[in-house]
Order: structure tokens, then sequence, then C-alpha cells
């Protein structure tokens, strides 16, 4: 059963930084570097819309005009696992941040429920003074 599992939140300041993981099951060992992997943020009383997401192969990497300059986004294939690296964090980041995988990052902004083919678990982000 082929799933990404998101995690690394927890409650920071403004300013703070955060690591989030997205770990990889039930994928052969060769197979999930054929998936781009995109993080996903749904903040109190809204939808969930995409944050970042990174393609197949060399791995290019997209962002939101809001995380620019301060979220990174990479991938490490042989541990079958992407990561989302977020500084400089702002009270308007906060919300629950999922990752999905589909074939590429084409749609990722919008955050449809359709665009991953599985969702697991978010892990919180909390931004507060």
């Amino acid at each position: 059963d082929v799933q990404l599992q998101a995690s690394g939140g927890g409650l920071v300041q403004p300013g703070g930084s955060l690591r989030l993981s997205c770990e990889a099951s039930g994928f052969a060992t060769d197979d999930f570097e054929d998936y781009a992997v995109g993080w996903f943020r749904q903040a109190p009383g809204r939808e969930r819309e995409g944050v970042s997401c990174i393609s197949t192969g060399v791995g290019s990497s997209y962002y939101r005009d809001w995380v620019k300059g301060r979220f990174t986004i990479s991938r490490d294939n042989g541990k079958r696992t992407a990561y989302l690296q977020m500084n400089s964090l702002k009270p308007e980041d906060t919300g629950i941040y999922y990752c999905g995988f589909r074939r590429t990052c084409t749609g990722y902004p919008d955050g449809d429920y359709y665009w991953s083919l599985r969702w697991g678990q978010g892990t919180q982000v909390t931004v507060s003074s």
C-alpha cells in the first residue's frame, strides 16, 4: 500500500525554522524517484493549497510566491523521503502540512484532493509568539 507520511511539525515562534519530512512507504526502491512530491498546507478555515513541489529526474523545484526565499524543498530518493526546510516562519504559515505525489508537479498550487495518488496524515505547524 503506497503512502507518504508527513512529519516534523511543531510549535515555533515567528522567525523560527522547521524541517518537515515526507517518508514514502510501499514503493519499490527505484520507483520513488519517478514521482513528483508536493507539499500542501491547509490553513485554519481554508482549503488545502499547494506550497511547493519537486519534480522527478534532477528535481526541479517550484514554490508559491509567499514562501519563495524562505522554504526549500528537497528529496533523497535513496531514502524515499522528501523534505521541506521552512525558515523565517510567519504566523500565516500555520496549518496542517501534507505531502502527496504524482507523475509531475503540474497543478500542484491548487492543492486539489485528486492531485495526489494518496494522502496520509498531515503534520501540524503552528507559528505563534
